[in-house]
Parts: C-alpha cells; sequence; structure tokens
C-alpha cells in the first residue's frame, strides 16, 4: 500500500510545538515498502509509476552516504513523472554507519529487490532499466554496476567513492568524520587491522567493477572535488582505469597530479573546450575507452542530474554506448540538487 510520507520539524520557540514542513517530493511520489529477500524485513523507498502504461524505462536513484530514502532525489523522480517512467528511491540499509549499510550483502540485495519491486507494480522494459547516484549514491552506483551487471543498460555515477580503505586513510588525514563511518561499517580500523581492511575489499566498488565491462558506464566528477569536496578526483579516474583498455588507462603520475594540482596534466589537456549541456560547466577533460567514459568538469563534489539522465535515455541494453553529449531535455535544478556528500 502507498504511503504518503510526513515530514515534520520542532519549531524553536516551544519543544511543545510541531508543525508540518513542505514535502519536497513531488505529490505523485509515494513512499512504499518491499520485503527484503535477504533477510525478509521490509525495507523502504520512494516510488513513481504512471498508470496504464506499457514497456516503461525504469530510473533507480540512490542516495548519498549520509542519507536515507527521504533524501529528496527530486530531479530523477520528477524526470520519470514528465517522460513516464517509473522511478524508485530504496533505502538500502541508510546511511553508511552501519555494519548492515556501505556496501553490505543486505544493502546490494536491497538494490536488486528494489528492481523486482518495480517490476511487481508497472511493466518495465527490462532493456531499460538504469541507475544512477552521486557520492555514496555514486559508490553505491559503481558497486551495483559491478555486482548485478546483468540489470542495468546502463549506469550513471558522479563524484563516485571507488576504494573504501584508500578513502579511509584520505578522510583520515583531511579530518573528515567519514573514516570513523568506514570503521563501524567494517567493524575497525582497515588500515591496521586486516579482517576490517577485507571488509573494505570485499564492499568496494573497484573489487567488482570489471564484471561491468559489457555495460555502458559514465562516471563523472568536479576537478576541485577532495579540496572542496570530500572524494578525490582520483577514485573516478581509477574507477574508469578497471574498464578502460589497457592503452587507454590513465597512468599513476597522471592521477596524482590531477589530484594535487587540481588541473589536468599539460599532455593530456583538451585541444576544445566542451560544456556540458544543461549546466554551462567547463569539461576539463574527457576520455571514452569501450563502453567506458571518465568527465572531469569544472566543479567540486557534485551530481549533475539532468546530463546523467539525458545519457542514460539514450543507452539500451545490448547496443553499443551512445556518447551523444548534444541533448537538452531539463528539468528544474535548485543547487541543493547538485551539491552532495553529506
Amino acid at each position: 500500500m502507498f504511503k504518503r510520507k510526513l515530514f515534520v520539524a520542532a519549531m524553536t520557540v516551544s519543544p511543545l510545538i510541531v508543525t508540518a514542513v513542505a514535502n519536497p517530493w513531488p505529490e505523485k511520489v509515494r513512499e512504499i515498502e518491499y520485503k527484503s529477500s535477504a533477510d525478509g524485513s521490509m525495507q523502504k523507498a520512494m516510488f513513481y509509476a504512471p498508470q496504464g502504461k506499457k514497456k516503461l524505462p525504469l530510473v533507480v536513484a540512490l542516495h548519498t552516504w549520509s542519507a536515507d530514502y527521504t533524501q529528496p532525489n527530486t530531479v530523477p523522480a520528477k524526470w520519470a513523472i514528465k517522460k513516464d517512467w517509473v522511478f524508485i528511491h530504496p533505502n538500502f540499509r541508510g546511511p553508511n554507519w552501519t555494519l548492515q549499510g556501505m556496501g553490505s550483502e543486505l544493502a546490494v540485495q536491497d538494490i536488486i529487490d528494489a528492481v523486482e519491486y518495480a517490476k511487481s507494480q508497472a511493466d518495465i522494459d527490462t532493456d531499460r532499466i538504469y541507475l544512477i547516484g552521486g557520492s555514496g549514491g555514486g559508490y553505491a552506483t559503481l558497486l551495483m554496476a559491478g555486482r548485478a551487471p546483468q540489470i542495468w543498460a546502463a549506469c550513471s555515477a558522479w563524484c563516485p567513492i571507488s576504494d573504501l580503505k584508500k578513502w579511509h586513510d584520505e578522510c583520515r588525514k583531511a579530518k573528515r568524520g567519514y573514516y570513523e563511518h568506514i570503521e563501524k561499517s567494517a567493524g575497525g580500523n582497515p588500515q591496521k587491522d586486516q579482517k576490517a581492511a577485507d571488509e573494505c575489499v570485499k564492499r568496494s566498488a573497484n573489487t567488482y567493477l570489471a564484471n561491468a565491462k559489457d555495460i555502458p558506464v559514465d562516471i563523472s566528477t568536479g576537478i576541485h572535488d577532495g579540496h572542496s569536496g570530500s572524494v578525490p578526483v582520483s577514485h573516478a579516474l581509477e574507477a574508469f582505469n578497471v574498464l578502460a583498455n589497457p592503452a587507454d588507462r590513465i597512468s599513476d603520475e597522471d592521477i596524482k597530479y590531477f589530484v594535487e594540482k587540481e588541473a589536468v596534466p599539460p599532455h593530456l589537456a583538451m585541444k576544445e573546450k566542451e560544456i556540458i549541456p544543461t549546466t554551462g560547466k567547463v569539461i576539463h577533460f574527457r576520455r571514452v575507452s569501450g563502453n567506458v567514459r571518465v568527465t572531469i568538469f569544472e566543479g567540486g563534489h557534485d551530481i549533475l542530474p539532468n546530463p546523467g539522465l539525458n545519457w542514460l535515455e539514450q543507452q539500451k541494453k545490448g547496443q553499443a554506448p551512445n556518447w551523444d553529449t548534444k541533448i537538452n531535455t531539463k528539468i528544474k535544478v535548485s543547487t541543493s540538487d547538485t551539491k552532495v556528500g553529506k
């Protein structure tokens, strides 16, 4: 049964006065529950499906690192409503600071089960099931590309984490609290505890990403991430390397330059600047290899949902990737729609 979620907030003037705040989700988007096939628990999600339509695309949108299914991921939801797509925004065990979160077997199965729920509620075109997320959602997008490649027509990952042990060390050195989240989820400090290190490997996207070589994967991040944001661009570049042909991979020396200089190594500089449609963002570096593309744009820890969705719409399972960047369909976006990471 569908349920509308009531968003409430306590007013500061009195602990006895509670007032409803505006529901950030479009009116047609509903809270639902589905049963986990892993542990039998009921898992929540936000969901939308057009009525009486046939062979519908499905977009699975994933929340960020510290969020849950209530995070207002409204651009993909509005896209689905406008385009007559099905939309689902699963919880997959919520924020990534518990043993059940952060890419656990339960979290992975929850995302797979969310797809199955959508299939039970609508006539889904299984050649057009798409996955998109940013930051922690970008991490989960890459993880699921590798864990369940048979599901997806294409995956769009923004400012993703690809190596959890590496990110733990980076966050610890930068005094970002995410390293504590990883320790809680992995059961210890992966730099000192081998069991925790093994758990980080088990839950890292790069461990499985090679399984996704046959599906289109688009990886994007801002060149200042890791400085003005929390995930160094090396994570996107190294994820690209897992999927790229050997001749197209980016060297460790060049990746180090990207990270430290917040710039493109001179010999990799683009001859002509391109702009990401609908955003005005300058592309500093872009490379395609087979079914994978990496884009480094002017920005920080950002997700740009319109170009992500525009690109996904052009993909179909079993077909070569369409890398056309000139599509301009736009859903209204606010600053809060693009800045992610908390």
